[in-house]
């Protein structure tokens, strides 16, 4: 399905999503772990085996998923460059800069069909996951975007699911604020 207003490569976007009837979709840090990866593996632009299978793979080799990515793709081209993103219990936010044509719209595709699916079988439901397709708004200024930049990552605290955005592991605050200690549980 094509966009109304698709998004133009080099602009950048708050794209966003949330579930179905605000149903929590991350429940387990399982679950936010496999849309962190989700969302790192759909970045690549190279053609890519299925992400299930890329997942049994890494398994079979014995290696992390990000060191067997890294093995697998030591220089991809990327449809998008993830500026900021946070995962919240019912939906997410990503602020994306396209660098291919359609490479977002693609990527989004692939990252929802991918969880929903992932979602579905852990879950033993069967239907739609998301509200419908993904949202977005340009960020039109440097100020928007560090303004955005700031909502995103203080979606947590906001929500009073942590007191300070550092507790929250699946945004990208501890990338910006210590991009070398980064660990997740």
């Amino acid at each position: 399905m094509q966009r109304k207003q698709p998004l133009q490569v080099g602009n950048v976007y708050h794209v966003m999503n949330k579930s179905i009837a605000g149903f929590k979709i991350f429940n387990t840090e399982k679950d936010y772990e496999r849309m962190l990866q989700t969302l790192e593996y759909f970045t690549i632009a190279d053609p890519l085996p299925k992400f299930s299978y890329f997942l049994m793979r890494s398994q079979k080799a014995g290696k992390e998923f990000e060191d067997y990515l890294d093995q697998c793709f030591p220089n991809p081209s990327r449809r998008v460059q993830i500026i900021a993103y946070c995962l919240m219990p019912t939906h997410f936010h990503l602020i994306l800069k396209p660098l291919k044509k359609n490479g977002a719209s693609q990527m989004m595709h692939d990252i929802l069909n991918s969880y929903a699916r992932y979602f579905n079988i852990r879950h033993k439901r069967p239907g739609r996951l998301w509200s419908g397709p993904f949202k977005n708004v340009l960020v039109e200024s440097d100020e928007h975007l560090w303004h955005l930049t700031r909502y995103v990552h203080l979606n947590p605290t906001t929500a009073h699911l942590v007191e300070k955005s550092e507790k929250w592991f699946f945004s990208s605050y501890l990338e910006y604020i210590t991009p070398s200690k980064v660990k997740r549980p």
